[in-house]
Order: C-alpha cells, then sequence, then structure tokens
C-alpha cells in the first residue's frame, strides 16, 4: 500500500511523487534527479504573468511550452524559456502540480544553498501567484503551510531551516517572493500545523 502522509488536509504519496488534494497538469519541463537524490529543501518563488496580473492561465501555459509569446509584449522577453515548478499556488488557494517531488522541476536555475551548487538537483520549487512588491493573498498563507507539512512528513531532510526563497538561492538575478512576502507569518502558521498531523490511509 502506498505511504501516505497528511497534514489536515494534505497527502503525499511517495510512490508517485505526488500531492493530494492538487490539480495535476504534468509539464514536459522535468527530468531525473540525480541517483541517490532526495528533496531535502524547499525553494520558494513568485510569480504573474504579466507581471502584476493574476488569475489567468497564462502560468500554466508557460510551464506547459503552450504560452502564446505574441499574446502581450512581456512575453516577447522571455521567449522560449521553458521552466517549471513542482507546484503553483494561485492566490485563490488552488494548488496545481506540474512535476512529481521525485523528479527535477526547473525552477531554480543557477542557484546555490550553503555551499551547493544547483538546487534544482534536491530541492522543491514551489511558486506562489504573486509580486514582488504586493502582499501575498490570505488564502496563500493559509495552504502553503499544511502543503509544507505534508511534504516535511515525507522528506524528512525538510526542516524550517531548509526553506529558502529564490531571491536567496540566486542573490543579484532572482528577487522572488520578494518583500512582499511574509516568513515570519509563514513560520507561525507552520508551527500551528504541526499540532494537527495526523495520519492518512
Amino acid at each position: 500500500m502506498p505511504e501516505l502522509t497528511v497534514a489536515s488536509d494534505y497527502c503525499v504519496n511517495l510512490d508517485t511523487g505526488l500531492i493530494e488534494p492538487a490539480r495535476l497538469s504534468l509539464s514536459p519541463n522535468r527530468d531525473k534527479r540525480p541517483a541517490n537524490v532526495s528533496p531535502d529543501m524547499i525553494v520558494l518563488h513568485g510569480i504573474s504573468l504579466p507581471p502584476g496580473r493574476y488569475g489567468g492561465s497564462e502560468i500554466e501555459a508557460l510551464f506547459l511550452n503552450e504560452l502564446d509569446w505574441d499574446a502581450h509584449p512581456y512575453f516577447g522577453e522571455i521567449r522560449g524559456t521553458e521552466v517549471s515548478a513542482h507546484l503553483l499556488l494561485r492566490r485563490d488557494g488552488e494548488l496545481v502540480q506540474f512535476v512529481p517531488f521525485s523528479e527535477r522541476a526547473w525552477h531554480a536555475g543557477k542557484s546555490w544553498f550553503r555551499d551547493r551548487a544547483h538546487c534544482n538537483d534536491f530541492s522543491i520549487g514551489i511558486e506562489l501567484e504573486g509580486d514582488d512588491d504586493v502582499p501575498y493573498d490570505d488564502r496563500q498563507y493559509q495552504v502553503l503551510p499544511r502543503v509544507l507539512h505534508a511534504l516535511m512528513a515525507v522528506y524528512p531532510d525538510i526542516t524550517a531551516r531548509q526553506m529558502a526563497g529564490h531571491c536567496d538561492v540566486s542573490p543579484g538575478r532572482k528577487s522572488d517572493p520578494g518583500p512582499a512576502f511574509d516568513w515570519l507569518r509563514l513560520y507561525d502558521a507552520l508551527g500551528e500545523s504541526f499540532e494537527n498531523n495526523i495520519s492518512c490511509t
């Protein structure tokens, strides 16, 4: 029987590398992790497409290589980009999975974390729909700690100290999730989620 662990209402299946309940939309932008490497950190990102616009289909289209590059002037600046993340957390709280956790998503690019390069090799990338300077939505702060705790339950090397922003692992190159992201609020909520840990069968 697949091993499942839940934090509140989120379950991670180690056999499939998927989290429930998330809508699955598999990205082609993924590959194998290095041999004998399991995820041991989280990288949080912020994304909106076009910048500052929320709720559309463009982020998902980007991760699926289906974005209409001519639909907006900004898209011309990123034309041909092939990227992905394991998860996207929309502003309304919807969770979308693009890459199984057992595989490598293309989210961090050139990056370092505590003297280790190539964070994609050993991290889980979570995109938050948002902008560096616009407060993230309350619903994202409600869902994110439950998702993180579900991941921490099945990947024990991931702890609160093993979480970083894209800005931290790619300083000078990336700024997200930006000053608008409230890390203290996340840590407080993450602590509360530990109190609600139960088993899922």
